[in-house]
């Protein structure tokens, strides 16, 4: 038997992480060092490739600054041999995201996004790279669910699931694998939970070796198998990336062997590489002479530890949008703010960071007994399970909800100290992305809720408010009052 050996470097979820910290007298993660670590493994390793599972974009100034083409320009030094789409990578709309993939000196691969009106994909659906003889063939995949963000941009859909990706899979390796691949994986976006269920409907015959996946910021010790098909991720950032060492029959074609592990990046175990720190300092001098000026200062450093539980932060910005506002209750998605802790000082790139989502807010009228469906599907037991990665909302001064969860009822659900009685209209607000995504995120129908009252954009430009209010204010503070209890 002829076999080969084949190095798989992976990252997921990077999310403009580009500066390494320091940390107890050492440096962690960041590009300059990721890049170290990748040049060593190839320097001493014959057969290496390198995946990013999406997301690469969103999290930092430099990024949001130029609007991605940092993030391009910083990737094409890191070289990946193989990228795919991850949902925020359409935050900048979907023109932009073509023009940065002709920025992009690396394959940029997904199955199933399409153009609605013809099916048109937008991708190359997969790419085979040839490693010394080599044949891996990597499939992109992302969902319908993952790609809630881009119904604003209306002309292009996706597959809706986990089935229809799985047919996908069969479709692209019945039509184009050839009996030379030797390793086939699928490079995919859409969330822990969703990898093993696509695994489960992938037919052993199709030969899917490998599932690397993005998303859901899962941080995993060893390899998940499912259906016979190891599923890996790494968690989020650039403080780690994982490594496969693969064993391939070049006779059979297909792998006999692996082993697989999460290795931390830091100044311990990689070199910085110059060349990537000379670009990144480029950017980063120019983004801090315009936000290192210094917006407010918190009484003391404010947190946001879970997106699943009311936090300080949380209570802080749902405040501050629905101070002097039309509506009475602000809905503010915890997935909105990125910091879990920001101050006492508050520069510009900490709020520019801490809350990267420029976006209008709707008010919407709705009765009582619609809210209390809306916020009983928030707080259902597969929601607020720690790695669900579903939708969460931190909500506004003189919101009260204490939830049994043992009998899913509501002991309290009352605005400024009176119950909220089921026909009594509320006049809430969401974000934009919230407010397009509401029939699934509240399981309750739009079109039943503006059957009460039209929705209205009431704040154009959400950060314009932070700023403004901020600002305006000095040693500030806020703290968990109970406004959400689950019991």
């Amino acid at each position: 038997m002829a076999t080969e050996k084949l190095v798989l470097l992976h990252s997921n979820d990077m999310h403009g992480d580009f500066l390494a910290e320091p940390k107890n007298g050492y440096h962690e993660g960041g590009v300059s060092l990721l890049s170290g670590f990748i040049k060593q493994v190839r320097e001493e390793e014959n057969n290496v490739l390198f995946a990013i599972a999406g997301d690469m974009f969103r999290g930092s100034i430099i990024d949001s600054e130029y609007r991605g083409f940092s993030t391009i320009e910083l990737m094409n030094f890191l070289a990946p041999d193989v990228v795919t789409l991850g949902n925020h990578e359409v935050d900048y709309g979907l023109a932009h995201l073509l023009f940065l993939e002709k920025c992009a000196k690396f394959p940029i691969v997904n199955a199933n996004m399409y153009v609605k009106t013809n099916h048109t994909r937008l991708f190359q659906p997969y790419e085979i790279i040839d490693v010394n003889g080599l044949k891996v063939m990597f499939i992109g995949i992302i969902t319908e669910e993952v790609l809630a963000s881009t119904r604003s941009e209306e002309i292009i859909g996706s597959f809706i699931d986990v089935w229809d990706a799985a047919k996908q899979v069969g479709v692209i390796i019945d039509n184009y694998k050839t009996t030379r691949i030797d390793l086939t994986v699928l490079l995919t976006h859409i969330g822990f939970d969703k990898d093993q269920q696509l695994a489960q409907l992938l037919d052993p015959n199709w030969g899917v070796d490998l599932i690397i996946g993005g998303h859901t910021h899962t941080f995993l010790d060893e390899p998940c198998i499912v259906n016979g098909v190891p599923i890996v991720q790494v968690g989020v950032g650039t403080d780690q990336i994982g490594r496969f060492d693969i064993e391939i029959d070049t006779d059979k074609h297909k792998m006999t062997n692996y082993k697989w592990e999460c290795i931390p990046i830091d100044s311990r175990h990689c070199k910085s590489d110059p060349i990537l720190e000379e670009v990144l300092k480029n950017y980063k001098n120019r983004t801090d002479l315009k936000y290192t000026k210094i917006v407010t200062n918190f009484k003391r450093a404010l947190t946001h530890p879970s997106r699943y539980q009311e936090t300080e932060l949380g209570n802080l910005c749902a405040d501050l949008l629905q101070v002097d506002s039309s509506f009475e209750v602000m809905l503010m998605g915890s997935g909105s703010i990125r910091y879990k802790t920001m101050g006492p000082i508050v520069q510009f790139q900490d709020l520019k960071e801490c809350l990267p989502f420029n976006a209008p807010v709707w008010m919407l009228e709705i009765t009582g007994e619609q809210f209390r469906r809306m916020m009983k599907f928030m707080l259902r037991d597969e929601n607020i399970a720690p790695d669900s990665h579903g939708e969460f909302y931190q909500v506004s001064k003189g919101m009260k909800m204490v939830y049994d969860k043992t009998k899913h009822e509501f002991e309290e659900f009352s605005l400024n100290g009176e119950e909220i009685k089921d026909d009594r209209i509320v006049r809430i607000a969401l974000q934009d992305y919230h407010f397009k995504n509401f029939t699934e995120f509240f399981n309750v129908p739009l079109e039943e809720v503006l059957a009460n009252k039209k929705a209205r954009m009431v704040i154009t430009d959400d950060f314009s408010i932070f700023e403004e209010l901020l600002s305006s204010m000095n040693n500030i503070d806020s703290h968990v009052e109970g406004r959400i209890t689950i019991k």
